[in-house]
This record gives structure tokens, C-alpha cells and sequence, in this order.
């Protein structure tokens, strides 16, 4: 288990407390995550144009998220292609209307819906403009 893991535990507890949110949440901006992306067959692609995997379920489009490349890999079956992305860069550049979807296929996975999302967003802003100040 990870730390993440432990704080999304702690977590599920109790949903309404706000310094089991503000652990999970902190740790979530604060970690790495492994994005699977589209295939691109060209010997000159450039890692940093990969297109991201976005499944559609339940009339829903859903980003794919792992916190570990074993995850990622024991989700897909197989080594795929995938960049490497801060939780906070996440939260800033997610469009509207797209669910994440965290370690799918284990027990610690989680969806994040679009209001969720929409409010790291502001957490992230807000932090970037009090270190800028």
C-alpha cells in the first residue's frame, strides 16, 4: 500500500472530514502519475505532444490514472506508452466535463468527477498565486 493508498482508506472513513480530505488531496496534488497515451508509431514522436488514453463509460469520459507503473501496466495487461504527470499539473489542465479515473482495478481505486477536479484547479491557482506573491 502506498501513502496515498493509506490516506484514501482513511478517507472512505469518514468522506465529511476535512483533515482526512486535506491529507488525501495534498498527497494526491503532490504525487506522480503514470497517464497511459495513444500509441504513436513514428521513431521521432515527441513525448511531450502524447495524446492521452480518455475512455468513455457511462456516457462519460473518463482519464486514466495510476500511481505506480505496475498499476498501470497490471491494468493494461501489458507494457504500454504512458507519460509521467504531477497530480497539481493534472488539476490545472484538465478540460471541463472529464472524469479521472484512479488505479482502476485495484481496491484503491477512485473517480474524481468534474466539480472535484474543478476545485484542485482553484487549490492549485490559489497556491501559485500566494509562492508568487
Amino acid at each position: 500500500m502506498t501513502e496515498l493508498d493509506n490516506a484514501l482508506v482513511s478517507l472512505r472513513e469518514d468522506m465529511n472530514d476535512a483533515e482526512r480530505q486535506s491529507q488525501y488531496y495534498d498527497l494526491f496534488l503532490n504525487a506522480t502519475f503514470f497517464v497511459p497515451t495513444m500509441e504513436d508509431d513514428s521513431a521521432d514522436a515527441d513525448p511531450s505532444a502524447a495524446c492521452p488514453l480518455v475512455i468513455e463509460a457511462g456516457g462519460s469520459e473518463y482519464l486514466m490514472l495510476f500511481d505506480s507503473a505496475d498499476r498501470l501496466y497490471g491494468w493494461a495487461g501489458s507494457k504500454v506508452p504512458h507519460v509521467e504527470v504531477p497530480g497539481y499539473l493534472l488539476a490545472s489542465s484538465t478540460m471541463d466535463q472529464l472524469h479521472w479515473a484512479l488505479n482502476v482495478g485495484t481496491d484503491f481505486s477512485k473517480s474524481f468527477l468534474p466539480a472535484e477536479i474543478a476545485w484542485l484547479k482553484e487549490v492549485v491557482e490559489k497556491c501559485e498565486a500566494e509562492a508568487a506573491e
